[in-house]
C-alpha cells in the first residue's frame, strides 16, 4: 500500500515536501514514482526512483526545482519541490513498479497508486 501526505497551499516561490509511505512486501528492485494531476489534464510523470541503486528521473519541467529522494530503512520517498510555480498546482500521487532503467511516464505502466496530496500553488 502506499500513501502519499505533505501537501498543502503554498505562494510561489515556496517549497514542500511530500511523503510517500508504503508498507506489505516490495520486491528487490523496484521504483517509486511521483505523479500529479491538475484539474482537466491528464495525469503525468513527475519524477521517479530505484530502490536499489538511488537512480533518479526527472520531467523537464520540474528538472532543478524538485529532488526526489528515498530512505530505504523507513520504505518512504520523499520528493522536496523548491520554486513552486502556479502551474504546479495538482494533486500529486505515488506510485510503485518492477526495476526501470528509464522513466516510465504512461501511468498505465504503473502499479498500484495511492490515494493522492492536493498541492495548491497560489498567492
Amino acid at each position: 500500500q502506499l500513501q502519499a501526505s505533505g501537501g498543502g497551499l503554498v505562494q510561489p516561490g515556496g517549497s514542500l515536501r511530500l511523503t510517500c509511505a508504503t508498507s506489505g512486501v516490495t520486491p528487490d528492485h523496484y521504483a517509486t514514482g511521483w505523479f500529479r494531476q491538475a484539474p482537466g489534464k491528464e495525469r503525468e510523470g513527475v519524477s521517479c526512483i530505484t530502490n536499489d541503486d538511488g537512480m533518479t528521473f526527472y520531467a523537464d519541467s520540474v528538472k532543478g526545482r524538485f529532488t526526489i529522494t528515498r530512505d530505504n530503512a523507513k520504505n518512504t520517498v520523499y520528493l522536496q519541490m523548491s520554486s513552486l510555480k502556479v502551474e504546479d498546482t495538482a494533486v500529486y500521487y505515488c506510485t510503485q513498479r518492477n526495476r526501470i532503467v528509464s522513466f516510465p511516464t504512461d501511468p498505465d505502466l504503473w502499479g498500484s497508486w495511492g490515494q493522492g496530496t492536493l498541492v495548491t500553488v497560489s498567492s
